[in-house]
């Protein structure tokens, strides 16, 4: 099988290549973040990736955004998410938007190498491989699911920063963007979450609540 991965942890991903190298496989390309993976799939196209969720340079979802677009471009891929993490937002859309080729397992939920090797073989295969957790998180109600979704990842990045009760000054130094980025982020948040101020209540403390509320919903 020729497999690619791509994990920023030098040691873990160095670990990954012995043992699949031991087990008669080829390793295409071993990397610590996804766009050096997806400028080389055009010309060199492994039987399956396998890939972490959170990688470099902002380490939140590069990794499940990766999978989706190489689902998207090159189905013939398969994609094997090993990660720490449930991401579910664009987990759930890795799902729907793929009729096999595709798992999710939780590092220190596979209970052996036998088990890691049989659920790349089922997804180079065009089958499914997901850890029983990773579907139980997605399929529980959560205030993802009914208000946050309509955010973007970088919004969802600025709502958690006001929730922990930083100024927009302070956040656009955390996140690395400008004053008035950070405003017109904030904004947004208020729109898409229609917290009008015409409601007696500051948009910001709305939307601070709406964000515990997600935050105990996932049991955070």
């Amino acid at each position: 099988m020729r497999i690619a991965l791509v994990e920023d942890s030098t040691l873990l991903r160095a670990g990954l290549e012995q043992l699949l190298l031991a087990e008669g496989h080829q390793i295409t390309v071993s990397v610590g973040e996804a766009v050096t993976l997806l400028h080389r799939l055009p010309d060199d196209q492994p039987d399956v990736v396998v890939l972490d969720v959170r990688l470099p340079p902002t380490f939140t979802d590069e990794g499940v955004r990766a999978a989706l677009t190489i689902r998207e471009q090159w189905p013939a891929v398969g994609v094997l998410v090993l990660s720490q993490y449930v991401e579910r937002h664009h987990t759930r859309q890795l799902i729907m938007n793929s009729e096999g080729g595709v798992g999710y397992l939780l590092k220190d939920r596979v209970a052996g190498v036998t088990e890691f090797l049989d659920a790349l073989i089922r997804v180079r295969d065009g089958g499914t491989a997901f850890d029983p957790e990773i579907v139980r998180q997605l399929l529980r109600p959560s205030a993802t699911t009914t208000r946050l979704s309509v955010l973007s990842a970088r919004e969802r990045e600025v709502l958690a920063l006001i929730a922990e009760g930083f100024t927009n000054q302070t956040i656009a130094g955390r996140l690395h963007l400008s004053l008035s980025a950070v405003e017109k982020h904030a904004s947004a948040i208020f729109e898409r979450l229609g917290l009008n101020a015409d409601r007696g209540y500051s948009p910001r403390s709305l939307a601070v609540i709406t964000h515990l509320q997600e935050s105990a919903g996932d049991g955070s």
